[in-house]
């Protein structure tokens, strides 16, 4: 284990001083004093009061020393009990590496990163490790096993920050002298012990301009003050280490943070930060090249050659196939928007830009990408979508271009949802045919098929509901409607404005023939409009007053969508994604819209 360099601190010299002693004892003066980054006469003044107050002895035969009682006790109250590894954070920035593994079971020359550190804290004597995990958790079980550490589940994860996640660990802290790390942290050399003298954030210096949180410091070393951004400047990088005495002040504050509003994208420094004049937090300034947070996956690659071509990713591989070009040639990856079924990231190449889909989890379960693929092949030629450049209809992997400037359609806009409404009929009026039928009976029954086994996640009501949502498809089953390619995903996110001012309707997985009200309905309860807002939209869309059977067909497919969509929501929420009150709204809709009917007197048409 290697004597990390720990300058202008307030921690307790005399217990630093039997630490390096306890490390190497036959350490110089001079040597004592650089590992202690004090002068060489205050380290003679040290050593001086530690051999008077009988903390350690020296020979001065072979030039060593020994910590004799007093030295023993001094450090006891010093010795480390635990870590805590934060790993439950997504890592948007490491796509699309991270929609395979968390960003902590990267490797970084040939070792993960989170193996990297246990290993470094067992070498330090620390090994009742805890891990707070949360995406991709599974990922993290054979650490149990292979290091002996313990995982706890972070539930909040998803639409939280690290606040929450030292939150829901504070138990650790309590009375516990803790190392508290992040799983995408490398260290190149051991920069932990088996003794600490006082709470310390690991330090680094940065030339010239930083975003980064910078430090203030007293002659001591003591942090004094914080600041997010400067130049020429000491930050905050890398590991800390939390006293017992350091905790019990920090973690009632972290518990008062975690409950009050506005907090939830806190980092857990943002209350160290508006605490720092009360709480006694040092500088643990580390050499350079010793500390790495790696910001996202550019980084890392300019770090680890490995990354530049052999990435062993699946995206980055199929990118470089299709484009025949090496890894290293695609640039400024970065995550776009998780939808509901898919994850997709942005790339550049040979200056221009593009997206790459990624069929979620169970995705292949769900999905016929060779319908969407027909889809896609069936409405190019109409020029209303998304131009393809690559699409594999057995995994269902997508490459398309990206429209600099491009805007999702505003559904509160009544202006745009004209012209996406325009855009519906011209699909709905087109003729193009695809040779299968969206049968929003049989997906009902498919998701009520996969839900069982988890009744108790389904609603009380459910025999009920289910009952009146078999009536209207019934009562749909008796009409001649009309049959067209239609869209049954219209979200207005999936209307693109481009800036020439032209449209595109994007993201095709569930289109199939059906009645073209169906996407009046859909486009309404994904917006969560209201019953007012709807009829407005059918009438747009129509171009005249509707009939009492138009009206009936499109409140009958927003009751439908709605029971649809919540019966999807539950079964993601047995994979364990939740969507808030989308569940709950899409449920509304199923309900109330067959009141409507009802109370119209539109069933008995």
């Amino acid at each position: 284990m290697q004597t990390s360099l720990i300058r202008r601190t307030t921690m307790d010299r005399l217990g630093l001083l039997c630490r390096n002693i306890y490390e190497n004892n036959k350490m110089t003066q001079r040597e004592l004093a650089a590992a202690m980054d004090i002068s060489l006469g205050t380290c003679n003044h040290l050593v001086k009061e530690g051999l008077d107050q009988e903390l350690f002895s020296f020979d001065p035969v072979d030039g060593s020393y020994s910590l004799l009682k007093g030295g023993v006790d001094l450090l006891r109250n010093y010795r480390m009990d635990s870590a805590v590894i934060l790993a439950a954070g997504f890592g948007s920035r490491f796509v699309p590496l991270t929609f395979e593994t968390p960003k902590g079971l990267l490797e970084v020359y040939g070792e993960r990163m989170i193996e990297r550190q246990i290993k470094q804290l067992h070498e330090a004597g620390v090994t009742d490790i805890t891990i707070v995990v949360g995406y991709l958790k599974e990922k993290f079980e054979y650490l149990i096993d292979k290091f002996g550490v313990k995982l706890l589940y972070n539930p909040e994860y998803h639409n939280k920050n690290t606040l929450t996640t030292l939150y829901r660990a504070r138990e650790c802290f309590i009375g516990r002298n803790t190392y508290l790390l992040s799983s995408d942290n490398w260290m190149r050399n051991n920069m932990y012990h088996t003794y600490e003298c006082g709470a310390w954030y690991s330090s680094v210096y940065m030339d010239g301009e930083t975003s980064e949180w910078c430090l203030s410091s007293n002659k001591k070393g003591r942090i004094t003050s914080v600041q997010v951004g400067g130049h020429d400047s000491w930050v905050m990088y890398g590991p800390a280490f939390l006293s017992r005495d350091f905790s019990n002040q920090l973690i009632p504050l972290i518990e008062e943070a975690y409950h009050q509003p506005g907090t939830e994208q806190w980092y857990w420094e943002q209350v160290v930060v508006d605490h720092i004049k009360e709480l006694d937090f040092s500088m643990n300034c580390q050499p350079a090249d010793q500390v790495y947070e790696f910001e996202n996956l550019e980084e890392l690659r300019l770090f680890d050659p490995k990354y530049q071509n052999h990435s062993d990713n699946a995206a980055m591989q199929l990118v470089a196939h299709v484009f025949n070009v090496k890894e290293e040639a695609i640039h400024n990856i970065r995550c776009l928007k998780s939808g509901m079924t898919n994850q997709s990231f942005l790339f550049e190449l040979d200056g221009k830009h593009y997206i790459c889909r990624i069929p979620g989890p169970g995705t292949e379960f769900l999905i016929n990408r060779k319908e969407e693929e027909a889809v896609y092949k069936a409405v190019t030629p109409l020029g209303i979508t998304e131009h393809i450049l690559y699409f594999d209809g057995k995994t269902g992997y997508k490459i398309a271009q990206y429209y600099e400037g491009a805007r999702n359609a505003d559904a509160k806009n009544p202006q745009e949802m004209a012209a996406c409404m325009e855009m519906l009929r011209k699909l709905h009026h087109s003729g193009v045919t695809v040779p299968h039928t969206f049968r929003i009976r049989e997906r009902i029954d498919f998701y009520e098929r996969i839900c069982r086994g988890h009744e108790e996640m389904l609603f009380e009501d459910y025999p009920a509901v289910r009952a009146r949502m078999n009536e209207l498809m019934d009562r749909l089953d008796t009409l001649k409607r009309p049959c067209c390619l239609s869209h049954i995903d219209s979200v207005a996110d999936n209307f693109l404005f481009l800036p020439d001012g032209s449209l595109r309707l994007i993201d095709w997985e569930y289109a199939g023939m059906c009645d073209p009200l169906i996407d009046i309905a859909m486009c309404s309860i994904y917006s969560y409009y209201s019953q007012e807002e709807l009829d407005h939209l059918l009438e747009e869309y129509l171009q005249h007053a509707p009939s009492d059977e138009e009206r009936f067909v499109t409140y009958a497919y927003a009751a439908l969508g709605g029971f649809l969509w919540a019966l999807w929501a539950v079964f993601k929420s047995m994979e364990g994604r939740e969507f808030g009150d989308y569940t709950i709204v899409m449920y509304r809709y199923a309900k109330n819209y067959y009141r409507k009917i009802v109370s119209e007197d539109l069933l008995k048409l």
